[in-house]
């Protein structure tokens, strides 16, 4: 479908990527793009988007380069959403989903009720249909970015690029945008790329990770494959932070020097587990191995070293900490 043939990607004659040969995106699949700032990613969705020349290569949409496209045909395959928030006054939210129909009215703009029916549908698509009679600047961040989906999903197109939309949304809102991305996806079949800056959600949701972890590399595979790569720990790892593969998330480096073997599965040492990591303690595997070890007693009460007991995740913690 949108095919990434011996692509390099740059902007002048600074060349940030080369692609593998031939990077495919299928119809329906939702793929998330990461890297740290300043190693591609908008320059890569500028590219696919054909907005930016590549340094090499082409991208094609339906055998078609993506470059030699007309607007108007470029609208109605391929659907922008940015992180920046449209000066739009007091528009309504209707008239700013009915506005990706615009590909379709020809020079006079005129909206056919065919038209106005799809805007209509793309609006409920991301349940947003109670915000019909609002006005945009009436919105949440979240609100606001649901709209501008739909009014993406209004153009009907193949593919979707949106460039951190969720830089600015709280946990909840964050959330909800990336499931309701891909289950517009797997239902409408439009391939979505996303770039993000959500590692763990990202490698919870996505199909494909795109990984751009500098030098010029670029690494395409399903979010197991690339955190089983080391190509995540590659990326991101910091001094005092590095990636988990036994977690799925960032922990602290000090773990290594302070280790406890931690008995149980009820979600109550679960919670004790992530709390353990935020205080620098790494989870040993092998008793013998450990500083220390919890053994439970009850739900939400644990043994430490086979002596002192703790009720709370903090009495815990501070066993340990006097131990």
């Amino acid at each position: 479908m949108l095919i990434l043939d011996e692509l390099q990607i740059g902007y002048g004659r600074k060349l940030l990527a080369t692609l593998p040969p031939r990077v495919r995106v299928e119809a329906g699949e939702f793929v998330c793009l990461l890297g740290r700032n300043g190693q591609g990613k908008s320059t890569l969705l500028r590219t696919l988007g054909g907005f930016l020349a590549p340094i090499a290569g082409e991208v094609t949409l339906h055998d078609s380069p993506v470059r030699s496209l007309r607007g108007v045909e470029r609208a109605r395959r391929i659907a922008v959403v940015l992180t920046e928030r449209p000066q739009v006054g007091a528009l309504g939210v209707t008239d700013l989903v009915e506005m990706g129909r615009q590909p379709y009215t020809g020079w006079a703009g005129v909206l056919t009720e065919k038209d106005r029916r799809i805007a209509a549908t793309a609006l409920e698509q991301v349940g947003g249909a109670h915000l019909a009679a609002r006005t945009v600047d009436s919105l949440s961040d979240g609100e606001r970015q649901r709209v501008m989906i739909a009014r993406a999903l209004a153009q009907q197109p193949d593919v979707m690029l949106l460039d951190e939309i969720t830089a600015f949304l709280d946990l909840p809102s964050r959330v909800t945008i990336i499931d309701t991305l891909r289950r517009i996806a797997a239902e409408q079949g439009v391939a979505i790329i996303l770039s993000s800056h959500d590692l763990e959600l990202s490698l919870q949701t996505a199909d494909r990770l795109w990984l751009l972890p500098g030098e010029g590399r670029f690494i395409d595979g399903t979010p197991e494959d690339v955190a089983l790569s080391g190509a995540i720990g590659t990326a991101f790892d910091q001094e005092n932070l590095m990636f988990s593969l036994d977690s799925g998330r960032f922990e602290s480096s000090m773990a290594a020097h302070r280790s406890v073997y931690l008995e149980g599965d009820d979600v109550a040492t679960l919670w004790l587990a992530r709390a353990l990591r935020r205080r620098g303690y790494g989870l040993s595997t092998q008793p013998a191995e450990a500083a220390h070890r919890i053994t439970p007693v009850s739900s939400g009460r644990w043994r430490i070293d086979g002596a002192r007991e703790a009720g709370t995740i903090a009495k815990a913690l501070d066993l340990l900490a006097t131990h």
